[in-house]
């Protein structure tokens, strides 16, 4: 807990001696009631996943297949007035099967039985206090956070969710620290609390803009008995003129094992790797063309927050990460905006990706390579403004990685609406 401490009093001294302090935001709150968002997302996924050239799922099947309906419902209230304010946050999620079973569970949007059945039905909930002085906030209890070195999973029907403390402060202005202590983690297809057996993680870290244009982050975390990781980033974006610009990303994960060092390398070793990411696009009126790098060194390949977390990285695509042991890959990406043709809300990517010399347990010289196509659709006016009907597919191909040949499709139909 020493970092944690360390942490606090940073953001205590950084509140009261910095001379570019933000207004207190807790000074202008309206009350609890009067600053509350009540908002319901209505999520409609259909997923396969079809395997090429023999391979198969963990569970030996050969296509998976799902269909499923989410129900995700976040409530935030304001803050009670005073030098404190007080505060509440609260979430339910409900999921429902609308096919699958005889064999084609598995691609993660359903919770299993134990007989590896999907489930019917699945629901969470969770709430938790939070407090606010100025422009710091605690949170503690349920949370969703959403942060480069600690962040939930929303890539399938419902978001994970984790358990424990966050304070969030905005003392300084262009400054945004964040603080952490979790003790639990759910994934995003069971209703357990700590499905993922977290002990705990402690984390530190933030995110500076020095300009509009140019910010830069880093990040501090310890994971007991898994590792220690560090993540920095620098973003910048150069304007050329009113329509074009250029787009810069860097980033860096330095992941070392610690304690029991429960996940390892392929080949037993302790974890003591780096993961670098680069990209670079140019984008010009409705089109933007991005170019990108990136490679692991050490021992071992990047591994997500206990398996299926997100990851910040620029090849942490639809299906692969290309984070194998060793691996350097590059990529290529387009998109369109449609509006410039008189569509506005359709907008079109395609990307592609591609990945060698890493080693695992079946090569010493691995090679990779995966086709991202995507739709999306935003309905602008009328009473379904805001639904958006969006079409994934992915090819991924690699004769050395187990069960990678397969086909990715997803249909996913989102309709948010504000309650208040």
């Amino acid at each position: 807990m020493k970092p944690v401490t360390s942490g606090l009093i940073l953001l205590a001294v950084t509140a009261t001696s910095a001379p570019f302090l933000q207004a207190s935001q807790q000074s202008t709150t309206n009350g609890i009631i009067e600053d509350s968002q009540l908002k319901v997302l209505n999520r409609n996924i259909y997923m396969n996943r079809d395997f090429k050239n023999g391979d198969r799922s963990a569970s030996g099947h050969s296509y998976l297949e799902e269909w499923a309906h989410g129900l995700i419902t976040t409530y935030s209230s304001g803050f009670t007035p005073g030098s404190v304010g007080f505060g509440v946050d609260a979430f339910d999620f409900l999921g429902v099967k609308l096919d699958s079973g005889d064999g084609r569970v598995g691609t993660g949007l359903l919770e299993r039985k134990k007989n590896g059945d999907p489930k019917d039905e699945y629901s969470v909930a969770g709430a938790a206090i939070k407090f606010q002085v100025s422009n710091t906030v605690l949170r503690y209890g349920d949370q969703l956070p959403s942060l480069p070195i600690f962040a939930i999973s929303d890539t399938r029907l419902l978001p994970e969710s984790a358990s424990g403390a966050l304070i969030t402060s905005n003392e300084i202005k262009n400054l945004g620290l964040n603080l952490g202590h979790f003790t639990a983690m759910r994934n995003r297809n069971q209703t357990s609390r700590d499905s993922k057996n977290l002990k705990s993680i402690d984390f530190f870290g933030g995110t500076y803009r020095f300009t509009e244009q140019l910010a830069s982050t880093l990040y501090w975390s310890e994971t007991e008995d898994y590792y220690r990781r560090s993540y920095a980033n620098v973003n910048y974006s150069l304007p050329v003129s009113s329509d074009k610009r250029f787009l810069f990303d860097l980033g860096m994960y330095d992941t070392k094992s610690v304690g029991a060092a429960v996940e390892r390398a392929w080949d037993g070793d302790k974890l003591d790797n780096q993961l670098f990411s680069l990209s670079a696009a140019y984008k010009f009126g409705a089109h933007t063309i991005a170019l990108s790098h990136q490679r692991v060194k050490g021992d071992g390949g990047y591994v997500y927050e206990l398996g299926s977390s997100t990851m910040y990285a620029v090849h942490s695509i639809q299906v692969s990460d290309f984070n194998q042991e060793g691996e350097q890959s590059w990529g290529i990406r387009y998109d369109l905006d449609m509006e410039a043709y008189g569509v506005p809300g359709l907008n079109y990517m395609m990307r592609y990706v591609r990945g060698s010399g890493f080693t695992n347990k079946n090569t010493d010289n691995g090679k990779e390579w995966e086709r991202n196509i995507e739709v999306k659709y935003v309905v602008q006016s009328g009473p379904m403004k805001n639904m958006s009907a969006r079409v994934r597919w992915a090819t991924l191909r690699s004769s050395d990685i187990n069960n990678w040949n397969l086909e990715d499709v997803r249909l996913i139909f989102e309709y948010p609406i504000n309650v208040f």
